[in-house]
């Protein structure tokens, strides 16, 4: 049976130039309350790669890096109904209020959408040409889930880095 579930607060930093939005954290990042908490997951060896940084454990740590940086976190969906934690078993999705966001922190100028489900979901609910002024892409999925369109990590950093051009 689906259980509903709610992402998380975004965790931004004072004058943010980027911000990645992810679909809903999974099962093991809900339970860690932790943004891409699965050790599986390559979201932050992929950023650790992009800024040749060592590889942090603590989170708080990684929530610093991210701070200094001017990335921002957030999930595209607010809140939704699932059983396990694939993409492909939301249901009921309600998107997060990312255009109040926006209009909060306008210093935003790069939408990064890990994987196809944060990029379906926000085109659902946002109008691409409403954004003035900010760029949105679709980035491989960071998840450990293998997906249809995979890529090696190295295939992953290369599109990845596009958010140092933001920078």
């Amino acid at each position: 049976m689906a259980e509903k579930v709610n992402s998380f607060a975004p965790i931004i930093p004072s004058n943010p130039k980027v911000l990645i939005l992810g679909s809903m954290p999974g099962g093991l990042s809900l339970e860690k309350q932790e943004y891409y908490g699965n050790p599986r997951n390559h979201f932050w060896d992929i950023l650790f790669t992009l800024y040749s940084q060592e590889k942090l454990e603590d989170y708080e740590d990684k929530i610093t890096f991210v701070k200094r940086r001017g990335i921002a976190l957030w999930d595209a969906i607010g809140t939704c109904s699932r059983e396990g934690s694939l993409d492909s078993n939301i249901v009921d999705a309600e998107p997060n209020n990312i255009e109040g966001l926006l209009q909060r922190f306008p210093t935003i100028k790069l939408i990064v959408c890990n994987g196809t489900k944060s990029y379906q979901v926000f085109k659902k609910y946002f109008s691409l040409n409403e954004l003035h002024d900010v760029n949105v892409v679709k980035l491989p999925s960071t998840s450990p889930i293998p997906g249809r369109y995979n890529k090696t990590f190295a295939g992953k950093v290369e599109e990845w880095k596009i958010i140092l051009e933001y920078m």
